[in-house]
């Protein structure tokens, strides 16, 4: 009975402690590195993190211009191209025209705006329930596209994308 009862204790210790390190929700973490585009000196490193059925996004960049500046997902996780054409337009399959993502109708790919300082450095911190990582949701699934950040800011009524400029770094996001 003795060795039964430590044997139960033992598995409930397991459990619990298995339970504590997930105890946070997170389900998946991503991390990503860009690199320059188009002849600049763009640099920067993000994480996506999905937590009770959201997804958050945040990055950092040097290398850019002080000022505004758009980031969107592309289609493809292909920065192979100069110029990051070759990740392709912003990803949108559900068809929707270009705006904000979270305000009225936006492509899945339209994240937005983040400032730089004087320096050229930046932060952006993102977080919706229209992603997930590896989940294999066509509609919602972002691994295997493609990032870009874009040299000037997102009016977010110009359509198809924007009209943000040169794309500046890409990264793909991938497992």
């Amino acid at each position: 009975m003795k060795k039964i009862t430590v044997s139960i204790a033992i598995i409930i210790a397991v459990i619990i402690g298995c339970k504590t390190n997930t105890s946070n929700g997170v389900t998946s973490k991503l991390n990503v590195t860009f690199e320059p585009k188009s002849n600049s000196n763009v640099k920067g490193a993000g994480v996506f993190t999905e937590k009770n059925g959201q997804v958050t996004f945040t990055a950092n960049f040097t290398g850019l211009k002080p000022g505004i500046h758009a980031i969107h997902i592309h289609e493809k996780s292909d920065c192979s191209a100069a110029d990051g054409s070759s990740a392709g337009g912003h990803w949108n399959p559900t068809f929707k025209k270009h705006g904000k993502l979270g305000e009225g109708e936006a492509h899945k790919g339209d994240i937005g705006n983040f400032t730089t300082d004087e320096f050229g450095n930046g932060t952006i911190s993102f977080t919706t329930s229209e992603w997930c990582i590896g989940c294999g949701d066509f509609t919602k699934d972002i691994v295997g596209k493609g990032l870009i950040v874009h040299q000037g800011p997102d009016v977010f009524i110009s359509q198809p994308a924007g009209n943000s400029g040169a794309r500046v770094a890409c990264s793909a996001i991938i497992k």
